[in-house]
């Protein structure tokens, strides 16, 4: 299981995040949803970050995360942030295989192993037949996938997605749901954050719903809804739908 315990992390005079305790249960999808600027990245990103802890401790299984090394916590949790400053212009496979470099020794030989979680990765996401070209020159919903096959070969246990479909069309983001329904099958931990409060609802085995850098509901979809809470925070009614192919929610 991951925790945070009673996390606090402030900039200068800003508190962005508030007394923060929090259990994510291993083997499930847990999504925080809320407003702009709550402090949503702020908490998943303290996960890569924990120097910008004020107080408090992220534990994953027992161990400490402030306490360990950054090239040991990739070890342990692959994060996909939502926003990248720079584009390599590299291939591809090259680019997935960095997520290796946790895992390689001082020689940073790849073994045959590295090689095969590597493929494995990238046929995951589909993203094999991209494997010569340039990172750079990729269409942006491509371009997404294959930076999630590089987290991906970190080969962790516990997978952080900050807003994972954001610049996705409606295909890209139907596919990306049904990988992350994946890992949940084979056993991963996945932690997100959506502004698709709809698909949130339908995907996720736990909501937290996060404002004013707090939060103020941790439950299962159904008691999100019976609680009233979507309506306070995003002033939105919430209908529950039902039809041959599943359960929708829709927002007013």
């Amino acid at each position: 299981m991951l925790s945070f315990k009673n996390v606090n992390v402030s900039y200068h005079s800003d508190t962005i995040l508030k007394n923060i305790s929090l259990d994510v249960p291993s083997g499930r999808i847990t999504t925080i949803i809320g407003p702009n600027g709550c402090g949503k990245t702020t908490l998943i990103s303290s996960l890569n970050k924990t120097a910008d802890l004020t107080d408090g401790s992220i534990v994953l299984e027992g161990i400490d995360l402030t306490k360990i090394s950054s090239k040991e916590r990739a070890k342990l949790i692959a994060f996909l942030p939502q926003i990248r400053q720079v584009i390599p212009a590299i291939p591809v496979k090259v680019l997935v295989e960095h997520g290796r470099f946790p895992h390689l020794g001082f020689s940073r030989r790849k073994t045959k192993e590295d090689t095969d979680i590597v493929n494995k990765a990238m046929d995951f996401t589909g993203v094999t037949k991209y494997s010569d070209m340039y990172v750079n020159t990729l269409s942006g919903g491509v371009r997404q996938r294959v930076f999630f096959a590089m987290i991906l070969a970190q080969d962790c246990d516990t997978i952080i997605l900050d807003e994972p479909t954001t610049y996705l069309d409606i295909e890209g983001q139907r596919n990306f749901y049904n990988m992350i329904l994946s890992l949940k099958k084979q056993g991963k931990t996945v932690l997100l954050v959506l502004h698709d409060i709809s698909k949130a609802l339908e995907i996720s085995d736990k909501i937290v719903v996060m404002n004013n850098s707090e939060i103020v509901f941790n439950g299962t979809p159904a008691d999100c809804i019976e609680s009233h809470i979507i309506e306070d925070v995003f002033s939105a009614s919430c209908r529950r739908l039902k039809d041959e192919k599943g359960e929708y929610f829709l927002f007013e």
